[in-house]
């Protein structure tokens, strides 16, 4: 599969002699976009040849993994079940509605109880309901989908700097796997944490040519403010690229305000991994009265 890489244009990156391109992996597919397409390879062909006919799986209400799961598993034949963080929607967002009609059963857990999703009394209870299942990680990180991560990059992608939005740390530990001593992979994390998802990241690969930034872009995860929107449609408008109010819009901005503090060496050339999650933005846009891109 080739995904696109475009280069962005943009006054600044003259100013400071910067080239700057973006991955498309939100373009895989429709609905299974981005990391969670890479996220989600080797798991369904796990699944399938165990014997599985469900996969459970846990997320909050705008989980792009709990969309992209209900996805997959329908078109590959499984049954679902998604695990919600909250109190029951009756009306459902745009996300979960999505989970709904393409079968995913959806339970769900105070969040109390939700922290104790992996413990082995919680997981037999699920089984006691839902029957055998092939159990997927909040956020789908997990051996196999490093090994689907780090599948994102190839021997193309040369550019100096990797920079990558971070959520469980699947996606940006494939990406360091798979590049070369030369390169330095950036992470933008969008939770809380940054010590525990460091040593996560930490477990899944031996190479040290990486780092976080410790840097709360725009008010945290799920925070959305004003510059965000603005910025995100600003972006949209010139470049033609959608970028997510959760992880690659704030990963954006974030790398354009190290260019601007003059982070990269001049001549440096940079990557950014589209990561999709665009379907979120259509329930970002509902709950906030906002106006966001989806495609």
């Amino acid at each position: 599969m080739e995904i696109k890489t475009q280069e962005i244009s943009l006054p600044l990156l003259k100013e400071k002699e910067i080239k700057l391109f973006i991955k498309r992996t939100d373009q895989t597919h429709q609905h299974i976009s981005g990391n969670k397409w890479y996220k989600l390879k080797y798991n369904l062909i796990e699944a399938k040849k165990q014997g599985f006919k469900t996969l459970l799986t846990f997320g909050g209400a705008y989980s792009n993994h709990i969309a992209a799961t209900a996805c997959a598993a329908k078109e590959n034949g499984l049954k679902s079940v998604g695990v919600i963080r909250g109190e029951e929607y009756f009306l459902l967002n745009p996300t979960l509605q999505f989970a709904k009609d393409n079968r995913m059963l959806l339970r769900y857990v105070s969040r109390s109880d939700y922290r104790e999703k992996t413990t082995p009394d919680f997981l037999e209870q699920l089984k006691v309901k839902f029957g055998d299942f092939y159990l997927i990680p909040e956020g789908g990180t997990n051996e196999l989908a490093i090994q689907g991560t780090a599948e994102i990059l190839d021997a193309n992608d040369t550019q100096d700097y990797i920079c990558c939005p971070v959520g469980t740390g699947g996606t940006i530990a494939g990406s360091i796997n798979t590049s070369t001593d030369k390169q330095t992979v950036i992470g933008f994390p969008a939770i809380k944490g940054f010590y525990e998802l460091k040593k996560d990241i930490e477990s899944w690969t031996k190479k040290k040519n990486w780092k976080l930034v410790n840097d709360n872009f725009s008010g945290g995860y799920a925070k959305v403010n004003k510059e965000l929107i603005d910025f995100i449609n600003s972006f949209y408008k010139e470049q033609q690229i959608p970028l997510d109010a959760v992880y690659t819009g704030k990963m954006m901005l974030g790398i354009l305000d190290l260019i601007t503090k003059d982070y990269f060496p001049k001549g440096s050339s940079i990557l950014a991994i589209h990561t999709g999650g665009l379907q979120g933005n259509k329930g970002m846009s509902k709950r906030l009265g906002v106006i966001l891109p989806i495609s």
